[in-house]
């Protein structure tokens, strides 16, 4: 199968300009939360996890909760923090790949 290159150019020229027409003006208009937003609500909500395991510890210490709480409470701290981690740790691996990047 010959492909002419006036033909592949021509073709090349045609997707590129459907992709500007529906693609990307498309999606530049396309309202939603922005990472940082994303990011601030995650967090938040892995803080409010933690704290709660800390007055569920808290209460216990008192004797003033049930066991059952205290021990989700604890197991939803204790993954949220391994997931904070998780996520720590590619975030930093990632940053040392682009370092690594030639120029």
């Amino acid at each position: 199968m010959t492909v002419e290159f006036s033909g592949a150019v021509r073709a090349y020229d045609k997707a590129l300009r459907q992709g500007v027409e529906a693609g990307l003006d498309a999606r530049d208009t396309a309202k939603g939360p922005d990472f940082a937003e994303m990011l601030k609500g995650a967090t938040e909500s892995a803080i409010d996890t933690l704290r709660e395991g800390e007055v569920q510890t808290l209460k216990a210490a008192a004797g003033a909760a049930d066991l059952t709480e205290v021990v989700m409470a604890v197991s939803k701290a204790e993954m949220t923090l391994q997931t904070a981690v998780t996520v720590r740790d590619k975030v930093v691996s990632a940053y040392q790949e682009i370092l690594r990047m030639p120029i």
